[in-house]
Order: structure tokens, then C-alpha cells, then sequence
């Protein structure tokens, strides 16, 4: 094609306007190409170019080459580097292989012999074959350093001949589904995780369970001494029971402090489906790992606290720490949009107390526990303001730490002593 008559930017302008033909440049090789464009980048200037007249000349080179952008903007700069365009063959230089299929095969011979062996047990067998019973064959092979033995373990010689490769299997455990609940904006959908208290001289410190529902956030916590079966089972039956609303979904990590047979068959009683978190999914359980931080971490800190007040602290969630976060604390629930582009957007514009929430869904009373009416727990509720009853948590929380052995703790002051607040 003869573009000789296109010199100017309006022209190529002009050009890409009217071009509904579809007319193109056709080379007989890469070279060819190479070097009209070399000669159009020449002719317009580009280099001299503003960002707007810059645009308009790759356009015009992409619609007669049909070439992307992208390998539209590889050439130019190989022109502004070099000053001309060279045909890439994508050749590069390489080193000699040093190990031929001959020694591949020796390999292979020593690996089948021997049933794969390690690879400093392989190169051992390699360097005796050629040192003690002088077998020529093995002198170049017996020089490979352990690290390439791996490598030429990978080779598709190695591989259609070898006896003995064969792939980890993954461990399965066929308790609980690995998935991400849907809860179909119901309560009842239930995340649970572990957050340990610390250690100190070798002895492990309690352990939190902290168990949130997905849809109102109702948050229960609980307190063991240590996560075997013998002490959480029994926690955990009493954890499940302070919910108001019915339990359909238990959802955890992959631990196997829920992931065992004992719990499985605890909430198959309870007719409460298990699921798990799945394989690089970091926000299947995201709910509770962030109000392990919010409530648990910022109320009950990071020092280590022995395993002997796990029985006390358990008393002081149930009876005053549990109805503050369900009944007092408000939280935030996200409003999601969808944007243009089909992304969800989260707004935290909404914040209410999680007991506000479960009633502001629709037929809020369907989902509660048959021996639970909604007049009950407004009178829990609503008995003292979220003011009077915060306070009355956080002096109950003063007189816990105080109880621990300070000498050992060393818990801040600040939980050890409140001087009162004037206005």
C-alpha cells in the first residue's frame, strides 16, 4: 500500500475517519513491517509529538498493521533505544546442556532400582557406580549436584519412564463441607474461631471461643482451659444455647479442635449443618477473626492469663460481657452496591445494636427458639441504658483482673484500678 500522500497528523486523522474499508498494510515479513513503521514514526515525528498527536499516529499504525497496543508501544521504544526497529527471532543465547538423555537414563536406571531414593542417597549410588565398580558411563553424570538431580527429575523422559514418581495425595477429611455459607440474609449462620490467651514458662495460657452469627453479628463468647474434647464440648453446647434464634450453620477454620468427630456428631444432633473454610480463601472467616480483635483483644488484651481463671472468665461473659456486645455495643453493617463494572461496593452506613438488628428483619419471630419470645428479651435489653450497663460491664472487668495474680500477670494499671470521672 501506498501511503505517501498521508504526511500530516490531520491527515492520519482524516484517514482513520474515513478508512471504513478497512484498508491495510500488508508486508511480505516481520522485517517489512518493522520498517514502515520505522519510517512512519519518521515521517510524523513522533518523538517531537504532544501526547494527543502521539495517539492519533498509533492508531493509525495499529489500524493498517493490526497490531495491539501494547506490541505497538514495545517497537516504539525499541526505536527511541536503537533509532531503528530489528526483527526479534527470539533467539537466545544458552548454555550447553551439560547432562544428555544417556545420562537421564542412568538416572532413571538408579531411581527404579531403588525405588527413588533421596537425592544425596541417589548422587551417593551415582558417584560409587563410577568410583568402586568403574562403570564408565556414570563419569559425567556423577559430577550432578543435588539440586539439578531434582531437575532432571522433572524431565519428560524421566517422567514417561520412571517407575516410581507419583504425586502427593492430598489428606482428606470428609468431616464438615469445604464451602462459604450463603445465609440468604437469615440468622442462624454462625461463625466460629479460637483466639489463645498467650503463653508463659511453658504453660499455655485460656483460650477464647468466639462464635458470631454472619447476619445480626450476635456475638457469644466463651472461656476453656484447653481446646481437647473434654473441655470444649461441654462449652460449646453452653455457647450455642445463649443464641436466641434457631442455629443452622456452624462455620470454622480448618482446626482440628472443631474439625473432628466429637463435634461433628454434637451439632449432627443438633441438626446444625458444618461447613469449613476452603483452600486460600482468607475471608471465609473473616467475620470472626475481625472480632477476635474488636471485642476479645481490646477488652481482654494480649498478656498471658493460666488456664485456672478460664471458669471465671466464662462467668463474667455470660452474665455480663455477652449481653453488653448483644444488647449495648452497636455494629456496623455494610449496604452493598454494584457498580458499572459489576463490582460490589461495601458502605458501612448503618450501625444498631446486633438485638436491634435481629428485630428489624422480616418475621423477626420465626427464627427465634420456641421458648423465646421477643418481650423476654426486651427485658433484658432495655433494663438499663447502654451507658449504665457499659459501665457496669467495665467494673465487673476491673474486679476480674483484679482477682488474677498481678505478681505473675502483670496486667496494665489500667485494668487494675478506675478512678471515677467527673464532669
Amino acid at each position: 500500500m501506498n501511503d505517501d500522500n498521508v504526511v500530516t497528523i490531520d491527515q492520519a486523522r482524516d484517514f482513520l475517519k474515513l478508512n471504513k474499508e478497512g484498508a491495510k498494510f500488508t508486508a511480505a515479513n516481520k522485517q517489512e513491517r518493522n520498517s514502515w513503521i520505522a519510517k512512519t514514526l519518521d515521517k510524523f515525528g513522533y518523538f517531537k509529538c504532544r501526547k494527543k498527536e502521539k495517539t492519533i499516529v498509533k492508531n493509525y499504525i495499529k489500524e493498517m498493521t493490526g497490531l495491539s497496543k501494547m506490541q505497538i508501544k514495545k517497537l516504539i521504544w525499541r526505536k527511541r533505544k536503537f533509532g531503528v526497529i530489528n526483527y526479534d527471532s527470539g533467539k537466545r543465547h544458552r548454555f550447553a546442556r551439560k547432562y544428555n538423555p544417556a545420562d537421564i537414563a542412568l538416572l532413571i536406571k538408579t531411581d527404579n532400582s531403588h525405588n527413588r531414593l533421596s537425592g544425596p542417597a541417589t548422587k551417593e549410588i551415582l558417584v560409587r557406580e563410577y568410583g568402586i565398580f568403574h562403570k564408565k558411563e556414570y563419569e559425567n553424570i556423577k559430577d550432578i549436584s543435588v539440586s539439578h538431580l531434582y531437575n532432571l527429575r522433572s524431565t519428560r523422559q524421566y517422567i514417561s519412564h520412571s517407575l516410581t514418581i507419583q504425586k502427593t495425595n492430598a489428606i482428606k477429611v470428609l468431616i464438615g463441607q469445604r464451602m462459604k455459607p450463603d445465609n440468604h440474609g437469615m440468622p442462624g449462620f454462625l461463625r466460629v474461631d479460637t483466639v489463645h490467651q498467650g503463653d508463659l514458662d511453658k504453660e499455655k495460657g485460656v483460650y477464647h471461643i468466639n462464635i458470631v452469627d454472619e447476619v445480626t453479628q450476635w456475638e457469644i463468647i466463651g472461656c476453656v482451659e484447653k481446646i481437647s474434647e473434654l473441655y470444649l464440648l461441654p462449652l460449646l453446647a453452653d455457647l450455642l444455647e445463649q443464641f436466641p434464634f434457631v442455629i443452622i450453620n456452624f462455620h470454622s477454620d480448618n482446626g482440628s479442635e472443631y474439625i473432628n468427630r466429637k463435634v461433628a456428631k454434637m451439632l449432627n444432633k443438633m441438626m446444625i449443618k458444618q461447613t469449613k473454610s476452603r483452600a486460600r480463601q482468607h475471608n471465609d472467616n473473616a467475620l470472626a477473626e475481625g472480632k477476635n480483635n474488636g471485642a476479645i483483644r481490646k477488652n481482654m488484651g494480649y498478656r498471658f492469663i493460666g488456664k485456672e481463671y478460664a471458669p471465671v472468665i466464662n462467668d463474667f461473659y455470660k452474665k455480663f460481657f455477652n449481653p453488653y456486645l448483644n444488647y449495648h455495643r452497636p455494629c456496623g453493617y455494610a449496604t452493598i452496591t454494584i457498580d458499572k463494572k459489576g463490582k460490589e461496593k461495601k458502605k458501612y452506613d448503618t450501625y444498631q445494636m446486633p438485638y436491634e438488628r435481629l428485630k428489624s428483619l422480616p418475621d423477626a419471630e420465626k427464627y427465634l427458639k420456641p421458648e423465646i419470645t421477643f418481650s423476654m428479651l426486651d427485658e433484658a435489653a432495655y433494663a438499663q441504658s447502654d451507658n449504665e450497663f457499659g459501665q457496669k460491664m467495665q467494673d465487673k472487668k476491673v474486679e476480674l483482673f483484679n482477682s488474677f495474680k498481678t505478681s505473675k500477670l502483670q496486667f496494665p494499671t489500667i485494668f487494675l484500678s478506675r478512678a471515677p470521672v467527673t464532669i
